[in-house]
């Protein structure tokens, strides 16, 4: 038994060291074999009416649910009790988490409309909007816990996001919706009114304190037991749902490459993601705190929950495949960012210098 478990830890130390080449190859695959991809989006598992709404279940969202259920799983809510002692830090990173992306679209947008094709444009702006709107990355709690961070914070950025997810992710689509235009601001601004609420209360947030309450009946020793189990289905998982997502996007972006709009996508994504990881720098500064906080802050402001934007992009504006193509490129540009932070920043154990 001891030996099985030695050889699981063994096996998932080996899939995170290098699983963001992993999620790389997922893409290349998708890309040139999209079948099974597109065919996990269109598996029909039925559905329910609750309170006059119909819930239809299909794998991408029960994915996404199971995979927020672990996440809670992991939380331990005596770590949480911490927060009480820097409350303006963690409400200042939420605002932060929210204030920078948003700001950032919407100076884009000014700057878009002299892009040569206006589709184009449409396809980054609500790409964007939809990344900026969703909560914190539970993975950034994973970084900062590499980088030797605060994981009450960590925890407490991503918990209090995706809780007040169903008041901020309206918030950002409604404004996103104002300065694009179309069809495109139609479906934001319907997104944000009838369906993110419900999607995100049934398939973020329930699952997520389903999680924490399995937690609390579990315990903690018997959890330990089965982390290596826990942590290679949430691997799996997220294989699957960036494999999936990008099987509806990527074929057609590789094939019939569009190299000037490619780009200038890279471009806009990597500047927004340096731009959130700078807001946690900055925040550090000012609030002159720990090295450990400006880890959590740091790879908390600069990571969201991009699986949660694919799916949904994925069940309301499937009639647009082509704004999921900034959401995979930043859920990939979050990542080697992180690594490019933790390394230079933390792992090398550079001397920061005040703001």
């Amino acid at each position: 038994m001891k030996s099985t478990k030695n050889s699981l830890e063994t096996i998932t130390h080996i899939i995170h060291h290098y699983f963001i080449w992993i999620i790389i190859a997922s893409y290349f695959i998708a890309a040139v074999l999209p079948g099974f991809g597109i065919w996990i989006r269109e598996v029909d598992l039925g559905g329910i009416v609750l309170l006059q709404n119909k819930i239809d279940f299909a794998l991408p969202p029960l994915m996404l649910a199971l995979l927020l259920f672990n996440a809670g799983l992991g939380v331990k809510t005596q770590e949480l009790s911490q927060l009480v002692r820097k409350p303006l830090v963690l409400f200042s990173g939420l605002s932060g988490n929210l204030v920078t992306p948003l700001a950032f679209i919407i100076g884009l947008s000014f700057i878009m409309r002299f892009w040569h094709n206006s589709e184009e444009a449409q396809h980054i702006l609500v790409g964007l909007a939809l990344v900026a709107s969703m909560p914190i990355a539970g993975a950034s709690t994973a970084w900062s816990q590499n980088a030797n961070g605060n994981i009450a914070l960590s925890l407490g950025l991503v918990l209090l996001s995706t809780l007040l997810s169903p008041l901020l992710t309206p918030l950002v689509l409604h404004a996103v919706g104002l300065v694009t235009t179309g069809d495109y601001s139609e479906d934001l601004h319907e997104i944000a009114s009838d369906g993110v609420i419900s999607f995100l209360g049934i398939w973020v947030i329930l699952p997520s304190l389903l999680g924490i309450l399995a937690h609390r009946l579990i315990g903690e020793h018997r959890l330990t037991d089965a982390k290596s189990h826990i942590k290679l289905v949430n691997y799996g998982i997220l294989l699957l749902l960036n494999y999936s997502n990008a099987s509806l996007s990527l074929p057609k972006a590789l094939s019939q490459p569009d190299i000037d709009f490619l780009a200038i996508l890279l471009v806009i994504v990597v500047a927004l993601c340096a731009a959130t990881f700078a807001t946690g720098y900055l925040l550090a500064q000012i609030f002159c705190t720990k090295r450990q906080d400006m880890a959590s802050l740091m790879f908390g402001l600069g990571m969201n929950n991009n699986g949660t934007g694919l799916v949904l992009v994925s069940v309301a504006l499937a009639d647009h495949p082509q704004v999921m193509l900034p959401i995979i490129l930043y859920n990939l540009v979050q990542h080697l960012m992180a690594s490019f932070v933790d390394f230079t920043l933390f792992q090398r154990g550079i001397k920061l210098k005040p703001v």
